[in-house]
């Protein structure tokens, strides 16, 4: 069985969007889930995630999975750039790694995580393998930022059209890849 950690969005929460679900689906089929709840909207910056995902360290082991969305795809890299296992896979929805030209109020946060640049190399062996999932509709991360990321990554970017910044409740079409990766 696996391990799963879910990284919500920039004013997001463990349960946002499609997490609950898939923490259903996963759950049922006996893997772990942890999903914390990191620092927001006042004090939220790459640093304050770090701390706060401390506690999180020592569930990352050869049979983790990380789930992100919108900002926390970029977590997730600084995360992979800092550990010295490999993870199972990474799956990643409405990412970006670097600027995105959304909204002033987002910019500060953001630019806290994708600013300095990534060490791609490190990144990709930290991870068996990467999904990259992005809309064509998304109101804040445009289509080219989900293929930027994903050639970086050495991975297809996977087209969910219509799906604006993931925030319908049921993701099947990542949980069946999801199932591909762990059974």
């Amino acid at each position: 069985m696996a391990n799963f950690i879910f990284i919500h969005g920039t004013g997001g929460s463990p349960d946002e969007c499609f997490y609950s679900w898939l923490r259903q689906q996963l759950e049922e089929d006996g893997h772990k889930v942890y999903a914390p709840q990191l620092p927001m909207p006042e004090n939220e910056s790459l640093q304050t995630w770090l701390k706060a995902f401390e506690r999180y360290w020592k569930y990352i082991n050869s049979k983790t999975v990380f789930v992100g969305r919108s900002i926390g795809p970029a977590f997730i890299l600084r995360l992979l750039e800092k550990t010295d296992v490999k993870v199972k896979a990474v799956f990643l929805a409405a990412g970006f790694c670097t600027a995105t030209g959304i909204p002033q109020q987002f910019q500060q946060v953001i630019s806290t995580f994708v600013n300095k640049p990534f060490d791609w190399q490190k990144i990709r062996s930290s991870c068996g393998k990467f999904f990259v999932y992005n809309s064509d509709n998304d109101p804040y991360v445009p289509l080219q930022k989900g293929d930027e990321l994903a050639k970086k990554l050495g991975t297809n970017m996977t087209l969910v059209k219509g799906a604006e910044h993931f925030w319908f409740k049921e993701f099947p079409q990542l949980l069946k890849d999801i199932e591909k990766v762990t059974s």
